[in-house]
């Protein structure tokens, strides 16, 4: 009898196991769409927070123009928040140096989902993620991993910095808070398996990624070989439409026809002039080595991408079609 409730028991554990390992631990959110026609317009931008240095105001002040143009949804941001070491706890004056009072537009007075980048890694990584910053500044939003339903488009936000083995095994005389991310190997997988069963089961006509580094990118930093060969098979196998990330402070569009289209939206302040690496010019639509961002106009036909300098001058735009997922650009 004894032995019957322990093959009873062993078994039910295992279930558990099993039914637990199956489910997503990503957090799950969704922004309502409020537009009659089911369209979205958003603003993507990166690599900002210098306390309005290195002309951050001006970008700024200009996606607040264009954010009233466009009356934006809410606004992606693709990580290093602040620098150049993150956040020291959630009462740092950073917090408003750098984000609170710098995008004061009114268009602007919207929801802010935001992923971390290495210089945010380099900081109390918490103090981001708290809840204490969302009560000083209710746009505030910002997690590791999560996923975002917005009408027809999902939105996979992914921490990208624990992939990078650069950061664990020659971080320099750099510190970073890996807390809750050890060990490493576990984290990533836990990550990939979570990002992978949240894709299969998404039923969203788009299916876009949002991270700090770049997987196709022609600046100064280069492909991240680790994504390349542990994230992007997932991408491909799921048939995600956009990557989009930071890290570079340029802005880019690389992809090709019927392919992934890898967007660097790292303009937000401080840009590195004449950096860049060869790549061929067959999928390098757009290499612009100064300071913008980039805006999304999502139907459920359609998706268009403009990118805009520190001025409101459109650099490059082009539009995807999810019929046959091609695109054309000028």
């Amino acid at each position: 009898m004894c032995a019957l409730m322990f093959r009873v028991r062993f078994m039910f554990l295992i279930l558990c196991m099993f039914f637990s390992r199956s489910l997503s631990k990503l957090e799950r959110l969704e922004h309502p769409v409020t537009n009659c026609d089911g369209s979205l317009n958003i603003l993507v931008v990166g690599d900002w927070g210098r306390q309005g240095g290195f002309n951050q105001s001006i970008v700024a002040h200009q996606m607040g123009i264009v954010g009233e143009q466009l009356d934006i949804d809410y606004v992606i941001s693709v990580g290093d928040n602040f620098y150049d070491d993150g956040l020291k706890g959630d009462t740092d004056p950073a917090f408003e140096a750098s984000f609170a009072h710098i995008y004061t537009h009114p268009s602007l007075q919207k929801q802010w989902y935001s992923v971390l980048g290495n210089h945010d890694y380099r900081g109390n990584v918490s103090a981001q993620l708290s809840h204490v910053l969302t009560q000083k500044d209710w746009r505030w939003f910002c997690r590791r991993s999560f996923v975002l339903l917005s009408g027809m488009v999902e939105f996979f936000f992914v921490d990208t910095n624990p992939f990078v083995e650069q950061y664990f095994t020659d971080p320099e005389d750099h510190i970073y808070d890996w807390s809750n991310v050890l060990p490493r190997d576990r984290y990533i997988s836990n990550l990939l398996h979570d990002l992978d069963l949240a894709m299969k089961k998404s039923r969203a006509t788009w299916k876009f990624v949002v991270g700090h580094h770049g997987i196709k990118t022609a600046g100064e930093h280069g492909v991240t070989q680790e994504l390349v060969d542990q994230l992007v098979p997932i991408l491909e196998e799921n048939k995600v439409d956009v990557y989009m990330n930071g890290h570079d402070h340029c802005l880019q569009h690389i992809g090709s026809d019927g392919g992934i289209q890898y967007l660097t939206s790292g303009g937000g302040s401080k840009a590195w002039k004449g950096v860049i690496l060869p790549w061929d010019p067959k999928e390098l639509k757009l290499y612009y080595d100064g300071q913008g961002f980039m805006s999304l106009h999502i139907t459920h036909s359609q998706a268009k991408f403009i990118y805009y300098d520190i001025s409101g001058n459109v650099l490059h735009q082009f539009t995807l079609s999810k019929k046959s997922k091609t695109f054309g650009h000028s």
